[in-house]
C-alpha cells in the first residue's frame, strides 16, 4: 500500500492515527536538529517532520538528501503542531506527520518549472509548455483542471436531466466550407482524396434531427486551422447541442439554465434568467462589437447631427462623405489621464484604423473644454455636454469615421480605458446574448460577375432567416436578419447558434446566394439536400465553448491554461515537437510528393 491517506485529507481529529504518505517534496527545511519537508499530491499538502524523539537518527540523516521534486513515501503519526507553528493557510496546517519511515521512490533532476511557484513567478509560457509535465503538477493548474471536470460534469449532468441523448458523431468527415480552413487527412486506401476532421458535427446534428433524435448533446472534438489567438486553439473542445421543434426562445431558454445552474454550482453566484438580450444592431449602435462587455456602461453616444453644425474641418468632412461622429464618456477621466495619457490612446486607437483622436475635458463649471473647443460655438458645445451626460471630471472621446471604423474604435477604447479606471469587478460575471444577427456579409474583395463581391455567411451557410425576413433573400439580402443567437460572458463570445434551414428550396436558395452552384451543393452536401427532402422537422441549436466557458468561469485571460496539452500561437506542441516529419515510405503510401 503505497498510502493509507492524501496529503489534503488529515485533520487534528486524525491525531494519534499511524498513516502512509506518498508524494512529490514541494519544499524541505533543516533547523539544525531535524528536517521538514511539505509532501505534495493534487489535494493538498501535509509538513513531515523527521526529528526526535519519532525519528531515528539515521532517518533523520536520510531525509536530509531530499530535493525538490523527489518522489517519496512515509509512514508515521499524526501530531497536533507545536503551539505558534499552525498554519491557517494550509487545509491541513492544523497537524503534521511525525515520520518514522522513508522510503525513496524516485529521483527528480532539479526542475525548470518549479511547482510549487505561482505562475507570475515561473518561467515563461514556452518553457511551462516545454515541460508540461511539471507545469501541470502546479496547483493553479490543478485547480483549473478540477474546475474543467466539475464545469463538464455538470452539464452533462443537466442535459441528461433535460432528455438529451449523447451521440458521437465522426472525426473523419468530408471538406465543407465553415468559415475556417480545414486540417486534412489523406486516405491510404484512396489515394488522392482526403478526409477533414471537424470544424463542428454541424450536418451530422441537423441529420441526427432528421433521423428523429430531437434532442442531442455531445462534448466534441473539433479542428480549425486558422490564426491563433490568447482565446483560440487548432483543436478546441465544444458542447455541441440540437434539438427538434423548437424555436429560438426554446434554446436560448435552454442554455439560460444551464448557465443558471453553472454559476451557481461552481461559483455560488445566483444569475436571474431570462439573460439579458439585444439585438445585433442594438449591441453594434452602443457599444460597438457584437459581444460587448456589459459589466460597466460607457455607452457609444451618436453625435454626428452636432458634429455637422460645427466649423471643425475633420468632423465636418467626415459627415459631408457619409461617415459618422461618435463618442464615449469616461466618468471622472480627466482624473486618470493626462495629456500624455489621452496621447496614449490616441497611438492605441490608430491600430484600429483611426486616423487621431478628438477629445474634450468637461471642467469644474461643467463646460467642455479641448484644443478644438474653438471651432465649437458655446450653445453647441452646451448641447454636446447634454447628450454626452457630461459632468465636472469627465472625458469625452470621439471617434469621426465610417461606421465600421467608428464601431472598432469606440469598442477598443471602451475596453480599454474600462479596465485602466478599474469600472468593474475583474471577478464579476455578466451573461447576455446578441440575438437577431445579419444573414450575409458583403466581402468586397472577392470576386463576382457584377464586381461587387460575393456574399458570405455571418454564422454558416444552414442558418435560417427570421421568418418576417425570408422575402428579403430575393429582394435585399443585406437588410435579412437571421435566427441566430450568441451567448456572452464578459464580452466574450462563449457560444453560438441558430435555427437551421430545414427545407431544401430555403437551402437552395441560400447556397445560391453565396455563390454555390447547384453542382457544388450537390457534391458537397448532397446528402443533406436528400434528408431534408424526407420530413425533416423544425430544428436549431448551439455550439458552446467549453474551453473559453472554463477560461471565464475560471477568471483567466489565456485558454492555453485551461487545456492540458495546448498548442502555441504557431499551432506547435513544443512538449512533444508536433507537428513533426513522417518518412519517406509514409508518403509513398499515401501517394504524396513534398516539394521540399
Amino acid at each position: 500500500m503505497y498510502r493509507t491517506h492524501t496529503c489534503g485529507e488529515l485533520r487534528t481529529d486524525h491525531s494519534g492515527e499511524e498513516v502512509t504518505l506518498s508524494g512529490w517534496v514541494d519544499n524541505y527545511r533543516d533547523h539544525g536538529g531535524g528536517l521538514f519537508v511539505d509532501l505534495r499530491d493534487r489535494y493538498g499538502l501535509t509538513q513531515i517532520a523527521f526529528s526526535p524523539p519519532d525519528s531515528s537518527a539515521e532517518l533523520i540523516e536520510e531525509s536530509k538528501n531530499l530535493r525538490g521534486e523527489y518522489v517519496i513515501q512515509v509512514t508515521g503519526k499524526v501530531a497536533k503542531r507545536p503551539a505558534g507553528q499552525d498554519n491557517p493557510k494550509l487545509a491541513t496546517g492544523d497537524i503534521e506527520i511525525r515520520a518514522t519511515e522513508l522510503k525513496l521512490l524516485n529521483k527528480s533532476e532539479t526542475p525548470p518549472v518549479s511547482p510549487s511557484e505561482k505562475v507570475s513567478e515561473v518561467a515563461g509560457e514556452d518553457t511551462r509548455l516545454k515541460h508540461r509535465y511539471l507545469d501541470l503538477r502546479r496547483p493553479e493548474m490543478q485547480r483549473t483542471m478540477m474546475l474543467r471536470d466539475r464545469i463538464t460534469k455538470r452539464m452533462r449532468d443537466y442535459f441528461e436531466e433535460h432528455h438529451f441523448i449523447d451521440i458521437e458523431t465522426p472525426i473523419l468527415g468530408r471538406s465543407t466550407p465553415e468559415g475556417a480552413r480545414d486540417y486534412l487527412v489523406p486516405s491510404r486506401v484512396h489515394n488522392g482524396k482526403f478526409y477533414a476532421l471537424p470544424q463542428s458535427p454541424q450536418l451530422y446534428k441537423q441529420i441526427l434531427m432528421i433521423a428523429g433524435y430531437d434532442r442531442y448533446v455531445q462534448i466534441a472534438r473539433c479542428f480549425r486551422d486558422e490564426d491563433l489567438r490568447a482565446d483560440r486553439q487548432p483543436e478546441f473542445t465544444q458542447v455541441d447541442v440540437e434539438m427538434s421543434f423548437v424555436d429560438s426562445d426554446d434554446i436560448i431558454g435552454m442554455i439560460d439554465g444551464l448557465v443558471e445552474k453553472l454559476a451557481k454550482d461552481v461559483l455560488d453566484i445566483d444569475v436571474p434568467t431570462p439573460l439579458p438580450r439585444l439585438t445585433y444592431d442594438e449591441a453594434m449602435r452602443r457599444f460597438g462589437h457584437d459581444a460587448p462587455d456589459l459589466r460597466f456602461e460607457m455607452e457609444i453616444v451618436d453625435c454626428t447631427d452636432l458634429a455637422a453644425k460645427s466649423d471643425f474641418g475633420v468632423f465636418k468632412n467626415v459627415v459631408e462623405g457619409g461617415g459618422h461622429v461618435r463618442a464615449i464618456n469616461a466618468k471622472k477621466g480627466t482624473s486618470k489621464y493626462s495629456r500624455r495619457g489621452i496621447d496614449g490612446l490616441t497611438e492605441y486607437v490608430k491600430g484600429f484604423g483611426a486616423k487621431g483622436l478628438a477629445w474634450f475635458r468637461c471642467d469644474d463649471e461643467g463646460k467642455l473644454a479641448s484644443t478644438i473647443a474653438k471651432f465649437f460655438g458655446d450653445d453647441l458645445l452646451a448641447e454636446l455636454a447634454k447628450r454626452l451626460n457630461a459632468e465636472p471630471g469627465d472625458l469625452i472621446l470621439f471617434s469621426a469615421a465610417d461606421w465600421a471604423t467608428t464601431c472598432k474604435v469606440l469598442h477598443a477604447l471602451r475596453t480599454k480605458v474600462a479596465k485602466e479606471m478599474e469600472l468593474y469587478d475583474p471577478k464579476a460575471m455578466h451573461f447576455s446574448w446578441i440575438v437577431e444577427f445579419p444573414m450575409f456579409e458583403l466581402d468586397e474583395e472577392a470576386d463576382s460577375p457584377e464586381g461587387k463581391g460575393t456574399w458570405t455567411a455571418m454564422h454558416h451557410p444552414f442558418t435560417a432567416p427570421l421568418e418576417e425576413h425570408v422575402e428579403l433573400l430575393d429582394t435585399d439580402p443585406a437588410k435579412c436578419r437571421a435566427q441566430a443567437y450568441d451567448l456572452v460572458i464578459n464580452g466574450c463570445e462563449a457560444g453560438g447558434g441558430t435555427i437551421r434551414i430545414h427545407d431544401a428550396p430555403t437551402q437552395s436558395k441560400v447556397f445560391e446566394l453565396l455563390g454555390i452552384d447547384a453542382e457544388t451543393a450537390k457534391d458537397r452536401f448532397g446528402f443533406l439536400l436528400d434528408a431534408l427532402a424526407y420530413g425533416a422537422p423544425p430544428h436549431g441549436g448551439i455550439a458552446l465553448g467549453l474551453d473559453r466557458v472554463v477560461m471565464l468561469f475560471a477568471r483567466l485571460d489565456n485558454i492555453r491554461d485551461v487545456i492540458a496539452f495546448p498548442k502555441t500561437q504557431k499551432a506547435t506542441d513544443l512538449m512533444t515537437e508536433a507537428p513533426g516529419s513522417v518518412d519517406g515510405k509514409q508518403l509513398k503510401e499515401l501517394g504524396i510528393k513534398l516539394d521540399s
